[in-house]
């Protein structure tokens, strides 16, 4: 597997590079040099067609790896030294634009382009979904959120996508509880559920420290419960956190870089090929009674106060949200 640099055979052109990506049967782009090495690199992405039968290589780099992760592209040389560089996919001045960069490149990249860095600062008014069977959910205080509580299939805390499925979830666990759910094998249909989500994770409201000290079952079977779990689920990671208020702010953040990566992995997808990990995304729970009789009563029509709603207002509800 090889990237390859050949020179730009138009001699009109401002970047003359021509660098083909060995990934969904090839990528073309015009780059304005042969590496990331002390700027980032403006590539244009071209068809195909464009790489000359007869082409001028300049340079050709032996590769560990070419993948595709959401709006990115990774590419790890084969090499020594320079070896680490990612193609990225993203949006300025109101068009999509590329930047080859490497991680001695990265902060100098242009001050005036978003790259996605997946800040959870950098997305106002995040929308969280909570179970409504969470007792005592975190109310994210301090941050730009508002909660919704809807019957989650799996995992406490969630977000949607922009077509409104399900992205990511968050299971949380105080220790006692991920002590008992590692012993009687409740944890391990919890993460079986959360694998069916393009992305989730377990938070544990503890230092990993502290499995060391349970006096009712043996500290090594719950650490190697819990070792057994990440082995068979490695996409679904088991985060320790010190306290409360830490686990609530990582949930968050992670909450909040999947939801920035959803906006982008489906367009990314089309661009740079391979399927999509939002494809298989489940459906947004329905709202709960609760939840549509505030609507329905923000939008002025009359409701009572308890009991069953009209068919209607419920299909008022999925009409207005499609919209």
């Amino acid at each position: 597997m090889e990237l390859l640099v050949a020179r730009n055979p138009d001699p009109d052109s401002s970047l003359p590079y021509l660098i083909r990506v060995p990934l969904a049967g090839g990528l073309v782009f015009r780059a304005k040099d042969t590496w990331p090495r002390t700027k980032a690199i403006y590539c244009h992405p071209v068809s195909d067609d464009e790489w000359p039968a007869d082409a001028e290589i300049v340079e050709r780099v032996a590769l560990k790896s070419c993948v595709r992760r959401g709006a990115a592209i990774d590419v790890v040389a084969d090499r020594g030294r320079e070896q680490r560089s990612q193609i990225v996919f993203t949006r300025a001045r109101g068009r999509e634009m590329v930047f080859w960069q490497s991680p001695r490149t990265r902060k100098q990249a242009r001050p005036d382009v978003r790259l996605p860095t997946a800040r959870a600062s950098g997305i106002a008014g995040l929308e969280i979904v909570v179970d409504a069977h969470e007792r005592y959910p975190y109310s994210f205080p301090g941050q730009q959120v508002t909660t919704t509580r809807r019957g989650l299939s799996c995992g406490d805390y969630a977000v949607l996508g922009p077509g409104g499925a399900v992205v990511a979830a968050v299971e949380r666990k105080a220790l006692s509880d991920l002590v008992g759910s590692v012993s009687d094998g409740r944890l391990r249909f919890a993460l079986t559920e959360l694998a069916t989500l393009p992305r989730a994770a377990v938070v544990v409201e503890e230092r990993y420290s502290s499995i060391f000290k349970q006096t009712y079952v043996r500290p090594a079977t719950i650490a190697d419960g819990l070792a057994e779990l990440q082995v068979r689920w490695p996409a679904i990671p088991i985060v320790f956190c010190d306290t409360r208020a830490l686990a609530e702010e990582w949930t968050y953040r992670f909450l909040a870089a999947a939801r920035s990566w959803a906006e982008t992995e489906a367009v990314a997808a089309e661009r740079i090929g391979g399927d999509s990990a939002l494809a298989d995304a489940p459906a947004a729970p329905p709202p709960s009674t609760a939840e549509v009789r505030r609507w329905a009563r923000e939008n002025g029509i009359a409701v009572p106060d308890k009991g069953r709603l009209r068919p209607e207002v419920h299909e008022a509800w999925r009409a207005a949200h499609r919209a």
